[in-house]
């Protein structure tokens, strides 16, 4: 349960962040060309808010031809009790408010309807603008003030512990990427596991001496969706300091030691510790250990459940690691170099989507929620919610009516062909894109249900 409540808090902080600001840019680009935003709202609010907050009225003002200035007093902000997103009413504009009764009143000088196609199209696009600035921020702030942390693939000498649709294609444990299609894969990038994932043919490292070629599967990104990732660093068993009274302590076990077999069975990593401990749980056996460069075999009797009683050295302190730090004004480029790759990244990826394999591996809450850590981490939640706000920028644009994308398509009709659609078009375009998304929210949600529950 605690789990679920520290993913669900780190997943509400994140869409409320990327929600005001999405919303915040549609607001900014509209009070800069003088538009009017009737509302402005984190979270939808059918029949009640949480909050509501409505300025008091403040001295009207008037532009030069004595038309009166839409203000930001002119606006009510609140947060609603639908998690589901957010939006900011623009006072002659066809949404999702539907406000049919509004549009049948004269048009008005600070109306959306009556301003230039041109500031139209940059109040549509001011919600991605601001969520692709935002990752980049983020991003920029993650590298001046973590830095760059990464472990070379070639200094993981263990290599990599693998998912089982991995191991069904090829994979083994130990094994150490080299290149995908031909081309080296770099750690410092990050995304060296979705370039293997849609390579056809991966080179790995084996037994630290073999080069072992891989033919990728079709659509197998789709299978690894189902695994829940690809790989990790394989973490080798170096004890950090024993519990005092617990089998590993009675042993003899020391700090800095190598724990490399249980009994006969080879310990490579954590994970074959866990396996061999769990077989010998409450027996007597042996556990091979390297101690200043000599082997020595010591008595050990894990406990029923196999556990020795000692604590991990953090795989940063063994495998040897490479940080490059960055200044304020050096982390921008760098921002600017990460948020793009990963924009580039996912709409790489995107076309996947259009297959069978791909529909079965869309999610919705469930799945985005399960994307952050079971315990709170700055770094990580920082890294998703910008990761999380390229994705909201990108999906937005996307050319569907109701989407940002939608509106912004038929902007770019008017001004090309200089024919306005006219407002019945856009109310039936606004209602059957508004169809679409919630068929498509449903069907999503829908597959995190069936994936929980199988």
């Amino acid at each position: 349960m605690e789990t679920f409540l520290i993913k669900a808090l780190q997943l509400v902080a994140a869409l409320a962040l990327l929600v005001t600001i999405h919303e915040f840019g549609h607001y900014v680009m509209a009070r800069i060309f003088g538009i009017k935003v009737e509302k402005f709202y984190l979270f939808f609010n059918p029949w009640f808010s949480l909050v509501k907050w409505q300025p008091k009225p403040g001295k009207p003002k008037y532009d030069s031809k004595g038309n009166r200035k839409a203000s930001w007093r002119d606006t009510e902000y609140g947060i609603g009790w639908v998690p589901l997103g957010g939006y900011v009413k623009i006072a002659g504009m066809i949404d999702e408010s539907m406000d049919r009764e509004q549009m049948k009143q004269p048009p008005q000088e600070w109306e959306f309807r009556t301003k230039p196609a041109w500031q139209r199209l940059m109040v549509m696009i001011g919600g991605v603008l601001f969520n692709f600035i935002l990752a980049i921020a983020i991003y920029a702030g993650i590298a001046w003030h973590w830095g760059e942390k990464y472990i070379p693939l070639e200094n993981a000498t263990e290599g990599m512990e693998f998912v089982d649709e991995a191991l069904k294609v090829g994979f083994q444990n130990g094994d150490i990427p080299l290149m995908a299609d031909g081309e080296k894969l770099d750690a410092s990038t990050g995304d060296y596991p979705l370039k293997m994932a849609q390579a056809k043919v991966v080179t790995v490292l084996r037994n630290k001496k073999d080069t072992v070629e891989i033919n990728i599967p079709e659509n197998f990104i789709f299978k690894l969706n189902n695994d829940g990732g690809f790989m990790g660093y394989r973490l080798p068993v170096y004890v950090a300091n024993v519990v005092s009274g617990e089998p590993a302590a009675k042993a003899g076990l020391q700090e800095g030691d190598h724990i490399v077999a249980i009994d006969s069975l080879p310990t490579a990593g954590f994970t074959e510790l866990t396996a061999a401990l769990q077989q010998f749980g409450g027996k007597k056996t042996t556990a091979t250990v390297e101690r200043d460069g000599k082997e020595i075999v010591l008595p050990i009797t894990p406990t029923e459940g196999g556990k020795l009683g000692f604590q991990l050295k953090p795989i940063t302190d063994v495998y040897e690691t490479v940080t490059n730090h960055y200044t304020f004004f050096s982390s921008i480029p760098k921002g600017w170099e990460i948020g793009t790759r990963t924009l580039g990244n996912y709409v790489g990826s995107l076309g996947l989507v259009f297959s069978k394999e791909g529909a079965q591996s869309l999610g919705g809450f469930g799945a985005i929620g399960s994307m952050f850590p079971d315990r709170w981490s700055w770094l990580s939640f920082w890294e998703i919610t910008a990761f999380l706000s390229v994705i909201l920028a990108f999906m937005n644009i996307i050319p569907i009516p109701a989407l940002d994308g939608g509106h912004v398509l038929f902007l770019l009709w008017e001004i090309i062909t200089g024919r306005k659609p006219s407002d019945k078009f856009l109310e039936t375009a606004q209602m059957i894109g508004m169809g679409l998304l919630l068929l498509l929210l449903v069907y999503a949600n829908g597959n995190d249900l069936f994936r929980l529950f199988k």
